[in-house]
């Protein structure tokens, strides 16, 4: 029991540090800053289903493209500490992407549908860190029950993501400007030290079998 609450754990701090809901704030806030309250919420709803269906793809079908392409998960842990960290940097650096909202779409639920796929799911919320981070995850879980917390709790941080997105207005008020950038640095820092674990779990095999070869 007490290992299925450590992988819980360790899945939960993973992808709410990737995603980082609260870094996304400013984008979607930007993005639907002339919607009213109804398509925000509409455009937040969607945009977390897709990235939620777009992770459990690639974290069931790591298997087969590792088989296929001949890739090891030692070396995709190594890719994968690598993005982590990039992104950590980033997020250590407080940088915001900028998105420009342009006022000229003639249909606002068409406005809709387009920026939850891209870019507000892909890749804003389901980005390369958390696709990495899900393929190697799933390659972890042990058995059946492992893979249904796996599961479970994605959806949880997924479920989490959006209630942060449409309450976004009042959340990013409290925190102000300053507040944003410091919860930024802070989930930066977490990413950076994941992707430093992730880099050598990869590493040390292969170097391993390098001196045993």
């Amino acid at each position: 029991m007490t290992d299925f609450y450590t992988f819980a754990i360790l899945v939960f701090t993973a992808f709410f540090t990737i995603i980082n809901p609260f870094g996304s704030m400013p984008i979607f806030m930007t993005m639907t800053a002339s919607l009213s309250k109804k398509h925000r919420k509409k455009t937040a709803k969607k945009a977390t289903f897709v990235a939620f269906f777009t992770i459990l793809a690639f974290a069931f079908s790591g298997q087969v493209l590792f088989k296929f392409f001949g890739i090891s998960v030692n070396s995709f842990r190594i890719v994968g500490g690598v993005i982590f960290f990039m992104m950590g940097w980033d997020m250590l650096q407080a940088r915001l992407v900028t998105i420009k909202h342009t006022k000229e779409e003639e249909k606002i639920d068409a406005y809709v549908n387009d920026i939850s796929i891209t870019p507000l799911a892909i890749p804003m919320i389901c980005g390369p860190g958390a696709i990495t981070n899900a393929i190697i995850l799933m390659e972890d879980a042990k058995d059946i029950t492992y893979k249904i917390i796996l599961i479970a709790v994605i959806a949880f941080v997924l479920l989490i993501t959006y209630l942060i997105l449409i309450g976004s207005s009042k959340i990013t008020d409290k925190l102000g400007d300053t507040g944003n950038k410091v919860m930024m640095r802070l989930m930066g820092l977490i990413v950076m030290v994941i992707a430093v674990e992730f880099f050598f779990s990869g590493l040390k095999p292969i170097l391993i079998s390098i001196i045993h070869g």
